[in-house]
């Protein structure tokens, strides 16, 4: 425990409003968080401060773990910032996710940074590597379904 977090620094060929908006609707979210490998559901995303979100990951075993957490704050479309855990409780204290999104014409930088001290730096090692798969999966397949629809609009 006591680790130091781990931050992700990705330039993203989408505007921040589509970026934004996979990070606030839950079809999107539930889509690209855990990746396209693991199901999510009954994602519910309440987003402002002090809204709750959660929603349940099914693993390949059929285990499911309860993530949840709550929005601390929202600057739309380029910061947000919410407490994120897997044990479907929101008590003590928390990891977080720090997301900002600065614009750069049609694309952007996101940064992501997980910090709350619970996790040792080999478990926040672990925690980045499954994080840069929920990326992957959300540039690869969730980004370009929004614009598309952003664009049939």
């Amino acid at each position: 425990m006591g680790g130091s977090g781990y931050t992700i620094k990705r330039n993203i060929p989408f505007s921040r409003e589509i970026v934004w908006e996979a990070w606030t609707d839950p079809e999107a979210f539930g889509t690209w968080f855990g990746t396209d490998k693991l199901k999510m559901k009954d994602v519910k995303l309440d987003v402002k401060v002090g809204g709750n979100w959660k929603g349940t990951m099914v693993l390949d075993d059929g285990t499911e773990r309860h993530w949840t957490g709550q929005y601390q704050a929202i600057d739309k479309p380029s910061k947000l910032v919410m407490s994120i855990t897997d044990t479907g409780v929101l008590a003590g204290n928390l990891e977080m996710y720090s997301l900002t999104l600065d614009a750069a014409g049609q694309k952007t930088q996101m940064t992501l940074t997980q910090s709350g001290g619970n996790l040792s730096d080999e478990e926040y090692k672990h925690a980045k590597a499954g994080t840069e798969s929920f990326m992957d999966t959300m540039e690869a397949k969730v980004l370009p379904m929004l614009k598309a629809r952003h664009d049939a609009m």
